[in-house]
């Protein structure tokens, strides 16, 4: 009997058969694969688990986030691991570098958790409450477009627009977050307004 072996053929059936004889020799029968296949689980069984999705980038990859109560500050929620989220369409549970070390960004000492602000003439910043933020950026916009609205053009034709300030929107947000975004912005008179997307 002739047997036609290609190279592509001797090469799978090479590999399927180290990879066979090395899970053997390492123990990982049947058995023992599946008892292995048992211990994952367990770590996550005390957590509570939330879908979000990677903030690195404009694909949005599905992340399933778990939490456990912080052994530190008791009552408050800590997360404990990050992994891709399988039912996601974009990403089907894969995640890129970033997005599988996302954790280590969570727990960084250096991690900024709360407004910061620094005084004129300050040369370190210093932590502000939301409302003191907010109030603050709302009030810096609408000076500098009271100051600087363009109602007509030179030729008197009705433009309403604001030139001196632009917007920097973020990308992962659903559709629905980026029209209003992009209304408001425009509603403001805002021509210069870009995407972390396209950055």
């Amino acid at each position: 009997m002739n047997m036609e072996l290609s190279r592509r053929s001797f090469m799978l059936g090479a590999g399927a058969g180290l990879a066979g004889t090395t899970l053997g020799a390492l123990g990982f029968g049947e058995i023992e694969a599946a008892h292995a296949l048992s211990i994952r689980p367990f770590k996550l069984a005390q957590t509570k688990e939330v879908r979000s999705q990677c903030p690195y980038c404009a694909v949005c990859c599905g992340m399933i986030i778990f939490a456990a109560e912080s052994k530190e500050e008791k009552g408050k929620m800590e997360v404990t691991h990050i992994e891709g989220d399988v039912d996601h369409p974009v990403n089907r549970g894969t995640l890129c570098p970033k997005g599988a070390g996302a954790i280590d960004y969570i727990k960084s000492k250096s991690r900024v958790k709360y407004p910061m602000y620094r005084k004129p003439g300050s040369n370190s910043f210093e932590r502000v409450s939301w409302d003191f933020a907010m109030d603050r950026i709302a009030k810096l916009m609408k000076d500098d477009r009271d100051a600087n609205f363009v109602e007509k053009n030179k030729d008197g034709v009705t433009v309403n627009r604001w030139l001196t300030t632009a917007f920097l929107a973020g990308s992962s947000v659903a559709n629905e977050g980026g029209w209003a975004t992009f209304k408001v912005s425009r509603g403001l008179g805002l021509l210069q307004i870009e995407n972390q997307a396209r950055i």
